[in-house]
């Protein structure tokens, strides 16, 4: 199964509350913070809504 490289390059302040709650599921806490994901529509759909947020890399 493909994964996903999932890195946080914006801030968290001053974002809505939900948004926060989405990059915390995803285990990203601070600038910088990096996690690996199964590619699923699950995580597909979290990185939609916080796309603006993200720096998204697939590993093979």
């Amino acid at each position: 199964m493909a994964k996903l490289n999932i890195k946080l390059v914006k801030s968290l302040n001053g974002r809505i509350e939900k948004h926060i709650a989405t990059a915390a599921s995803l285990g990203l806490r601070k600038i910088g913070d990096e996690t690996t994901q199964p590619d699923n529509p699950q995580t597909r759909g979290k990185i939609a809504k916080i796309g603006y947020l993200l720096q998204v890399t697939e590993e093979k």
